[in-house]
């Protein structure tokens, strides 16, 4: 399928993704999430291909998967053993990482394309309940390291427009990540959870913030009420930086749940 500009307009999409395999094998927890994500795909376009930016993939310069058939990278251990066999053979698309190189290369970015890698558990576990038929091609790109906010808001700037090519662009993070947390028993309000995720939900989708404003809260987000208490690193937030910088706008919030007993939320920007 060739990439080509139409008149479809893909939505940007920042989405919890869960716990490692949890949503997939049907944890308790995660049922929110799961029973959300299943039903994603009946409320957007259909796309022509997928660009997803996971959490679990950090490099020196932005990288790409090439592979025409791209294999599973489980990237996570201590589960059972259905969790490593898990399938999802969407294919990739070496025309898609082309021209998203291209674009960061035209805002001075370098990118590399990487035939070898697979995808990680940020990228398969919500697109096999998103689109479990994994009939649409899909293209996974790296979050550069150091995990500064504004080259991820930079590198959503520069890929922006793809969406004009019916590409839709997804982060996969986790709105809160304090996995200490969230394996303690739940003990009733957390305040620190309650106070980031409001903040978040307010940063992302208030209509009357200025996009300066709204950028410069989220470039400067470890100023957030209980910023680092919900990231004590923040790979899991920086995804919504990416979608961020590929829309500069408010965005709606499409989910505003639990999982595991902590408020976690979801962003559509159309």
């Amino acid at each position: 399928m060739s990439i080509r500009e139409n008149n479809k307009r893909a939505p940007v999409l920042y989405l919890p993704h869960g716990g490692g395999p949890l949503p997939v094998l049907g944890e308790p927890g995660h049922q929110k999430i799961t029973t959300f994500l299943k039903s994603l795909s009946t409320s957007i376009p259909r796309p022509d291909a997928i660009l997803i930016i996971s959490a679990h993939w950090e490099t020196e310069k932005p990288k790409l998967t090439s592979a025409a058939q791209p294999p599973l990278f489980y990237d996570y251990y201590g589960f059972p053993d259905e969790a490593y066999q898990i399938t999802y053979p969407a294919p990739g698309q070496v025309e898609l990482a082309e021209k998203v190189r291209a674009l960061l290369g035209e805002s001075s970015i370098e990118a590399v394309l990487d035939p070898q890698r697979g995808f990680d558990h940020g990228v398969f576990i919500p697109l096999k309940l998103i689109y479990p038929q994994a009939d649409i091609p899909c293209v996974q790109l790296s979050m550069k390291k150091g995990l500064n906010p504004q080259e991820q808001i930079d590198m959503g700037r520069a890929i922006a427009p793809l969406r004009k090519n019916n590409v839709l662009i997804i982060g996969s993070g986790l709105s809160f990540h304090n996995m200490q947390a969230l394996m303690r028993p739940k003990l009733g309000k957390d305040e620190g959870n309650e106070a980031f995720h409001d903040w978040l939900i307010e940063t992302c989708s208030d209509e009357n913030l200025e996009e300066s404003t709204r950028q410069k809260r989220l470039i400067n987000w470890q100023k957030a009420p209980f910023a680092r208490y919900a990231h004590p690193r923040e790979e899991h937030l920086l995804p919504l930086h990416v979608c961020y910088g590929a829309s500069e706008s408010a965005a709606s919030v499409i989910f505003d749940d639990v999982m595991m007993g902590k408020k976690v939320c979801g962003f559509q920007w159309s």
